[in-house]
């Protein structure tokens, strides 16, 4: 069995999150508590409507939680208002979209550095980590391509190699197969596992889809805005699949 280790990057606690809806009272989360630990990939499950992608953005500070708080480094970025937030995702954070989000003027190795822009990184340093990490998914050859030259699944490669660069301890990613056939799924899945092994970071993927998680650690269970249950995957040193659920 893989040893994770219990390096706490996430902690969630008591989260609840009610939106007002006409004159009714709608609970999106309701009483979540876990923690993501370095060198796990945690798999967020559910069905539309489960509140999986309302956690995810109180996950990433994108929403303020009605009650409870979410840690990331020890740092409670429920409380943090926009600016410090921004820094700190800078820093810290990395994020994987189903609809890629790439910017269609630039080219897949400007998409990739971008993110170093904000951190006042020279042009040679940023250049040079885009190249390494397009190399290590695969599109050395597409440096000067543009998002419209490329398929979906070469669109989704350049989104994670722009969400590892400058090394964040956690990538989130948010149904980052949804817009990709079977195959190129898992070419992408096992693409996103190796890049979080050989860095020891945290990866948190929210997804409807029971076919991403064979690359987690940990899988929880998301039903109308409560975690029905957590489950924890056995490996082997080689970080492949050695026993897992086939029924939720």
């Amino acid at each position: 069995m893989r040893n994770i280790k219990k390096d706490v990057l996430v902690e969630v606690k008591d989260l609840r999150k009610v939106f007002r809806l006409g004159k009714e009272n709608v609970v999106a989360i309701d009483k979540m508590d876990f923690e993501i630990h370095k060198g796990e990939i945690c798999c967020i499950l559910g069905t539309s409507g489960s509140g999986k992608s309302t956690l995810l953005n109180m996950m990433a500070g994108l929403e303020k939680p009605t009650k409870g708080y979410v840690k990331i480094l020890g740092q409670e970025v429920t409380k943090m208002n926009e600016k410090k937030l921004a820094i700190f995702r800078q820093k810290h954070v990395g994020f994987v979209f189903q609809s890629y989000n790439l910017m269609n003027a630039l080219t897949a190795l400007e998409n990739v550095s971008l993110p170093l822009v904000f951190r006042g990184v020279s042009k040679a340093k940023r250049n040079k980590e885009a190249k390494s990490l397009l190399k290590a998914v695969g599109l050395e050859t597409h440096l000067k391509h543009k998002p419209t030259q490329m398929s979906g699944g070469q669109q989704q490669r350049v989104g994670i190699a722009r969400s590892f660069v400058g090394s964040p301890e956690i990538i989130f990613a948010d149904e980052p197969t949804g817009n990709l056939d079977s195959k190129t799924s898992v070419e992408v899945l096992e693409l996103m596992e190796k890049l979080v092994r050989d860095k020891d970071q945290a990866l948190v993927i929210v997804t409807h889809d029971k076919n991403v998680t064979m690359i987690a650690d940990k899988i929880i269970y998301v039903l109308d805005g409560r975690i029905e249950k957590v489950e924890l995957i056995k490996r082997e040193e080689k970080g492949q699949i050695e026993d897992v659920q086939k029924e939720a």
